[in-house]
């Protein structure tokens, strides 16, 4: 194998059981190349990394990596690389400079090695003003840099990501791309798992995966090609062609691969070269078809051959009476001792509204979620959701409302069934009003598995759609959901937001917090929240407005710019 090779697999495959996990693939990567590994859930992503790392042996095929072979010379190869796991590989009892020091230690890395490389890893992290905090204090995105650092602490050859961006808002996940940009540079070669797509565009290749075989291996520009007349933007009069109309017309279109369900506007990726004629038969009324920008998310959904033409959603059975309040809060403060979590939040969320509550780890988001709920004691001002004032004590609050926390809230070694029926239980179903109720939110999710499986052998784009419909069964006139597609494949998160479009159209209330930005296109309006205090909100349109930015501005860079305004008043004293 050549110098210039950094690592070459050959036929790799890999088995659990009967279950083949990955399927005979074949990658050459030459030094300094970065490569994205995409997927869903269960693609094998993860077991195709811990093969070319040599954590694990492959049950047939070959991986050389530095021209050592992965199973025999394994340690050979771990003194090179860093390997970066989804979980945390940190000590969290440790400080910041102890958990760096000791995994320079396990490196061999010399003393005076250490202290040139610990300055620079450090200072790039933004950390040098954490040294001596635990490791478990640290926020999500602080978390994941540090992380970085200790594989990056001992100049490794080959870096091995499994999803670093996974869990951590936008600001830190860029400022995680700037340090591997600088190492880069370096002619470290990248190998990373990710389920953002705008991660996969920062890659040389992307290699996409499904059931562990590789359906595509190419430069991210060469895969957009391919999608060129796919995708499409379905804009409608409401007056004459009302949403659900168009979203019937839409599902009856065959080589229909996806429909993503936007406030103003249907987006459609297909494979039928006459799409825009049968989008102009199906509705012939006020309609505007045109060709949209595609994405690596289209491919995704293009490449697995899945067709959206489902049945409509059954909300026959909602009550348009119950959704006719929202949310509303007066200077809300939440403190836990000394330190101030939510700071004098005042928001309306009308009824029927689906508001996307936006901002970095820590900002207070999901404190300000809980409040709501009736789970964290509000300290000063006030809130009322669904006509209820918020209370720990109020348990008529429990009834009007549902929450998906970024756990997901399930038991995971009950099975779906029991899950389902002890939450219909919580909220005061029982018999067959029980019954009913699960069998509704089962169909609305499409949460189509038997039920009678175990919650923790479901893959994440399932169990997500059964914490949705725990959450959902009791038909809530406001619905809380944070952090709901984390980790989830693009074709899942399509579906789940028709589903959120679909019940925010029947009256719902829907307040979400995402990573994804993208995903803040399916809202009404945004809320961004910074150090507890709400510093900005309104309609995408009227963000970019207070921002100076044109109406098209994308979202990461609205949410960085809002970001860097309220650091900025922050630190004069300012008032945003």
């Amino acid at each position: 194998m050549s110098e210039s090779i950094t690592l070459q697999a050959i036929d790799l495959s890999r088995r659990f059981g009967q279950n083949l996990a990955v399927a005979n693939i074949s990658i050459t990567v030459p030094r300094g190349t970065r490569v994205g590994i995409v997927g869903a859930d269960g693609a094998g992503k993860t077991t195709l990394l811990q093969m070319l790392a040599g954590i694990l042996d492959p049950s047939s095929g070959s991986c050389r990596v530095f021209d050592y072979d992965s199973r025999r010379q394994s340690k050979k190869i771990a003194t090179r690389i860093g390997y970066m796991s989804q979980g945390f590989t940190l000590y969290d009892r440790l400080s910041v400079d102890e958990n760096l020091e000791f995994f320079a230690r396990l490196h061999d890395v010399t003393n005076e090695q250490y202290q040139l490389r610990r300055n620079t890893l450090l200072q790039m992290a933004g950390l040098t003003a954490f040294t001596q905090r635990p490791a478990g204090q640290l926020s999500g995105g602080m978390r994941k840099k540090l992380s970085l650092c200790t594989n990056l602490v001992h100049e490794p050859e080959l870096l091995i990501l499994d999803e670093p961006g996974l869990g951590v808002d936008p600001l830190s996940r860029r400022q995680l791309w700037e340090m591997l940009d600088r190492f880069r540079q370096q002619e470290v070669t990248t190998i990373v798992a990710t389920s953002y797509m705008d991660e996969a565009m920062r890659c040389d290749r992307v290699l996409l995966l499904q059931d562990g075989k590789l359906l595509a291996d190419s430069t991210p520009d060469s895969l957009l090609e391919q999608l060129k007349g796919r995708v499409f933007s379905i804009s409608f009069d409401s007056a004459t062609a009302p949403e659900e109309v168009v979203a019937k017309a839409l599902r009856r279109i065959q080589g229909t691969h996806s429909i993503q369900r936007l406030p103003d506007r249907f987006r459609c990726v297909t494979d039928d070269a006459e799409f825009e004629k049968r989008v102009a038969s199906e509705l012939r009324t006020n309609i505007t078809v045109k060709p949209a920008a595609p994405k690596l998310e289209d491919l995704f959904v293009l490449h697995s051959g899945e067709q959206f033409g489902e049945k409509p959603l059954d909300l026959t059975t909602l009550a348009p009476k119950k959704y006719n309040s929202g949310v509303r809060t007066e200077n809300l403060s939440i403190r836990f001792g000394n330190f101030t979590a939510v700071d004098g939040v005042s928001l309306t969320v009308d009824g029927g509204e689906l508001l996307a509550l936006l901002g970095p780890n820590g900002a207070g988001k999901t404190t300000m979620i809980r409040a709501f709920c009736g789970l964290a004691v509000i300290g000063e001002g006030s809130a009322v959701v669904a006509g209820e004032a918020v209370s720990t004590t109020n348990r008529n609050l429990k009834r009007q409302i549902g929450y998906m926390s970024q756990k997901f809230s399930l038991y995971l070694d009950m099975t779906a069934a029991e899950n389902l029926a002890f939450f219909a239980n919580l909220y005061g179903l029982s018999g067959k009003v029980a019954q009913t109720a699960i069998d509704w939110a089962s169909s609305v999710t499409g949460l189509n598995v038997p039920l009678q499986t175990l919650a923790t052998e479901l893959s994440g784009a399932v169990r997500q759609r059964l914490a949705l419909a725990c959450s959902i069964l009791h038909q809530p006139a406001v619905l809380f959901l944070d952090e709901p597609t984390s980790g989830i494949d693009p074709i899942s998160r399509y579906r789940f937001w028709d589903v959120i479009r679909t019940l925010v159209s029947a009256g719902m209330t829907v307040i979400v917090t995402t990573h994804y930005l993208d995903e803040a296109a399916y809202c009404d309006r945004l809320a961004l929240m910074m150090s507890g205090r709400l510093i900005s909100h309104g309609t995408r349109d009227e963000l970019a407005h207070s921002l100076a930015l044109a109406p098209d501005t994308d979202m990461e860079t609205l949410f960085l710019q809002a970001v860097a305004r309220a650091t900025s008043a922050e630190q004069v004293g300012g008032v945003v």
